[in-house]
């Protein structure tokens, strides 16, 4: 079993920041990769941000140039730096960590609203 717990979420202005955190229950050098989704009001769950084991990065089109994903092994958390956001930012941000034959195992969820 692993425990997910996400935070850094909030009401921010358009054009502003937040750093979202994922702390893991377990080291994180356990899991082929971790990644960032999030999900609307009536829309699906997507892929935001991804990092694997070997540190290979993958981004949504919509957040390339703006959000960052980086961890931190020593503290076993996965962060995603987001700049400059925008209205349609705005969505319940989840952190899932890919555990191979050992199944995916998702956090609770942050909010993050973009508004002025």
């Amino acid at each position: 079993q692993v425990q997910l717990v996400e935070s850094g979420g909030g009401l921010v202005q358009p054009g502003g920041s937040l750093r979202l955190s994922c702390a893991a229950s377990k080291s994180i050098f356990r899991f082929y990769a971790m990644g960032w989704y999030r999900q609307a009001p009536g829309k699906q769950r997507e892929l935001v941000a991804l990092i694997t084991r070997d540190n290979r990065i993958t981004f949504a089109e919509s957040v390339k140039g703006r959000f960052t994903i980086f961890a931190d092994n020593t503290k076993n958390t996965v962060y995603l730096q987001m700049n400059t956001l925008k209205p349609e930012d705005t969505a319940v941000y989840y952190c899932k960590a890919d555990w191979g034959s050992l199944g995916d195992y998702w956090g609770q969820g942050t909010q993050v609203t973009v508004s002025s």
